[in-house]
């Protein structure tokens, strides 16, 4: 595979020198900060994300943007980091979660949180936000008036966080929702902003947008009655996997549900948790 991806570089020539041992250095890098492992297929889209990097700082080659990135961590890591990480997302996708959701865990929740009124939950790896809001909708859609629900959603990419907190998506994004959910939910822009819609302020008013490290400290301190964390730990080998399932079963309520992604599974890790749906767990 290595010797193919080489063989390409000598056919493709590049704005910037880009050698494997840049490349190396610099998926270490990402591993060792984000615990996400880097395959060497990724070889093309670190040079596609990162030449723009390269090209703003006005460096030469990949070999002086690691040189760069050493000597500059505090102020280059969080780009580095932005650049390199893949975010994909829509509105309600993988429907038959917030189907599920709608259906068994929102009626036990209430009948459990009956006399605090009060839900918490959690959206790890939230991207742009269309995760988040989209678990915003499914609560204000189905809980009583008077409770208490408030989501918690965090990504490693600031950028994203911050198109996510905008609340602001081209109008294409929303395009196949219910029109009755898009007018509910949604206003839409006019004038030079006719392409865009945003997210109602009662929406954004549920969610907080945080940054976080998944292989780092996590700060919550209270526990949740359900986490999406939906297309992350296809990213990280066995053994991360074990330890953020088991870092995620120590946050979720009894009873509480996991929500993975379609294509990741916990089958062969040891876990606190039973498989109740499709890619859906429950903490036992």
């Amino acid at each position: 595979m290595v010797a193919a991806a080489m063989d390409v570089v000598r056919k493709k020539p590049r704005e910037f020198e880009y050698t494997w041992d840049d490349f190396n250095v610099l998926r270490e890098l990402s591993s060792a900060h984000s615990g996400i492992i880097v395959s060497d297929d990724k070889f093309d889209m670190f040079y596609t994300r990162l030449a723009r990097r390269i090209r703003e700082l006005k460096l030469r080659d990949f070999k002086s943007y690691c040189q760069y990135l050493d000597a500059h961590r505090d102020q280059e890591f969080t780009e580095f980091i932005n650049a390199i990480t893949t975010n994909l997302t829509a509105f309600f996708r993988e429907n038959h979660h917030f189907e599920y959701l709608q259906a068994t865990v929102l009626p036990e929740l209430l009948r459990r949180n009956a006399a605090t009124r009060r839900l918490r939950v959690w959206s790890a790896g939230c991207s742009t936000g269309e995760e988040a809001y989209s678990i915003a909708m499914t609560l204000q859609e189905n809980l009583p008036a008077g409770w208490d629900a408030r989501i918690l959603a965090t990504d490693l990419d600031t950028n994203v966080l911050a198109a996510a907190a905008s609340g602001i998506y081209a109008a294409e994004r929303i395009d196949g929702l219910p029109p009755a959910r898009v007018k509910r939910w949604f206003l839409r822009g006019t004038g030079a902003h006719r392409n865009q819609v945003r997210v109602k302020p009662a929406l954004q008013q549920m969610i907080s947008f945080k940054q976080l490290n998944l292989m780092g400290d996590w700060p919550m301190s209270g526990l949740f009655d359900f986490i999406f964390c939906r297309n992350v730990l296809i990213y990280f080998d066995r053994e991360t996997k074990q330890r953020l399932v088991g870092r995620y079963a120590g946050l979720l309520r009894e009873g509480g549900c996991l929500f993975i992604g379609h294509s990741e599974s916990l089958h062969q890790l040891a876990t606190r948790f039973e498989l109740i749906g499709h890619t859906i767990y429950r903490l036992k």
